[in-house]
């Protein structure tokens, strides 16, 4: 009789083991998953990321003072940004105090004084464009704004309102607003 009595309390006594032990590693796994879904993702100082297209060739490189991936809004958010855009033997550099890349997205967004300067094959003086915030679109190689934006260009200055900038067709379009004083070189 005792050694019935020895044998249900040792099998309950597994059980509840088991059970306390099943409990307690499940707890850190749970722990591990919120975690990974609170919205924690890399972080960088001084990084460069260099996107290229299917050629290999670079279609921009970025350097950004810090970098910080968002995976909960899908965003990586950059700060202190200097873009570089080679077009051909066209040269276009942006910078801006913090940007923006969305997940699956060609797109970066730059905010913030934003300041371009682009070197134009067959141009003596490079064009400078000054606006708040800029969209580019590495696929597509368009610029834009819709924000007020300065141009600069062989001294004469241009302000508008929005601005595309199609990098291939080597096209410049002021949207709207346009107000320039045009002084003939001597």
């Amino acid at each position: 009789m005792i050694y019935r009595i020895f044998a249900i309390l040792t099998v309950a006594a597994v059980i509840v083991g088991s059970l306390m032990l099943a409990r307690q590693t499940s707890t850190p796994r749970a722990a591990t998953e919120r975690q990974a879904d609170s919205g924690e993702g890399y972080s960088a100082r001084d990084a460069q990321l260099i996107e290229t297209g299917p050629d290999g060739l670079p279609l921009y490189t970025l350097d950004a003072a810090t970098v910080r991936q968002r995976p909960d809004t899908g965003r990586v958010q950059l700060g202190q940004v200097k873009m570089s855009v080679q077009n051909g033997s066209d040269q276009w550099t942006a910078t801006a105090d913090q940007g923006e890349i969305l997940r699956g997205s060609n797109r970066i967004e730059l905010d913030g004084h934003v300041q371009v300067s682009a070197s134009i094959q067959g141009s003596r003086s490079p064009i400078r464009i000054a606006t708040d915030s800029l969209s580019y679109d590495s696929r597509a190689r368009i610029v834009s704004t819709t924000d007020p934006v300065t141009l600069t260009w062989s001294g004469q200055r241009v302000d508008a309102r929005g601005l595309v900038a199609d990098l291939k067709g080597h096209r410049l379009h002021l949207e709207s607003s346009v107000h320039a004083t045009i002084t003939p070189s001597r």
